[in-house]
């Protein structure tokens, strides 16, 4: 039996990536849809629960992905609220990678610091999808979490859906420029960028004078990098007395992870993967 993976993608073209990394995970074949959105995305549904019957029904899966979290988040409620009975497959959600990034960005750091409960947490750009999902773990492992953006009423409706969402409590912080960034991380314990390509946030000497940052990692692979002073290839290494994480070195969980969260999806007809179950994996394989 073909482990057949449907690819439901709020953007116009299905992602090449999540193509590539999903045969990587396991799947023999891989059908991408494009524009999918929760109005039109029922019939689709309907192809993958009614053609394979009992144990056939986990050979079939369905991957959820877009540039747009939200609208991701819309289909992925629609495809599980299709499912009764036993007419269900499995399913996961990564809309721009978030899931999966936040999850292995976070669960790496919580591994080289043992716990994160009581720590304090800056999540700059945090007001995008990856850094929201890495505000939501972090805030979840039991640190006190900040995210910054440039202007505060968007940053804290970012943060409402965040506490909404995962039941947290995450500060919203207005940082519309660097002497605002650098003020906000002074003293705290953990600095996460989640910023765009090509913009550093945080100079190296706000970090690397501050006894009391412990953990910086930055999701920005091409330079110059959202935390100066970090190398991508940085997975723990040590600056400055800092633990350091770059995108690269996070990067490695992240595909390993989004391949096995791909290799899950037929074990059963039943699995379903979204933030917290992705984190929980992350975990384990940190």
């Amino acid at each position: 039996m073909k482990k057949l993976l449907f690819q439901f993608d709020t953007d116009a073209m299905p992602s090449v990536f999540d193509t590539v990394v999903g045969y990587d995970g396991g799947a023999d074949r891989i059908t991408g849809y494009g524009g999918v959105n929760p109005d039109n995305v029922g019939a689709l549904v309907d192809g993958t629960i009614y053609t394979r019957g009992g144990s056939e029904k986990k050979s079939t899966a369905i991957f959820v992905g877009g540039g747009s979290m939200a609208e991701g988040e819309a289909v992925f409620e629609a495809v599980k609220k299709r499912f009764f009975g036993p007419f269900r497959v499995s399913c996961m959600l990564d809309s721009n990678g978030s899931n999966t990034t936040a999850a292995a960005g976070v669960a790496l750091v919580a591994k080289a610091a043992g716990s994160l409960k009581g720590q304090t947490a800056v999540v700059l750009a945090g007001t995008g999808p990856v850094g929201m999902r890495s505000a939501a773990f972090l805030a979840g492992e039991g640190a006190q979490v900040t995210i910054a953006g440039r202007a505060l009423d968007k940053t804290q409706a970012a943060a409402d859906a965040i506490n909404r969402r995962f039941k947290v409590e995450v500060a919203a912080a207005a940082t519309p420029d660097a002497a605002s960034r650098i003020a906000l991380v002074k003293g705290k314990n953990i600095v996460f960028s989640a910023g765009a390509i090509g913009v550093e946030l945080l100079p190296e000497s706000a970090w690397a004078e501050d006894a009391a940052v412990g953990y910086v990692a930055d999701y920005n692979a091409q330079p110059p990098t959202g935390i100066g002073g970090i190398e991508a290839m940085d997975k723990g290494k040590e600056r400055h007395g800092t633990r350091a994480f770059g995108a690269l070195g996070i990067g490695g969980l992240k595909l390993k992870l989004h391949r096995a969260c791909i290799g899950k999806l037929f074990e059963s007809a039943e699995r379903v993967f979204d933030a917290e179950e992705i984190y929980a994996l992350a975990k384990e394989m940190a």
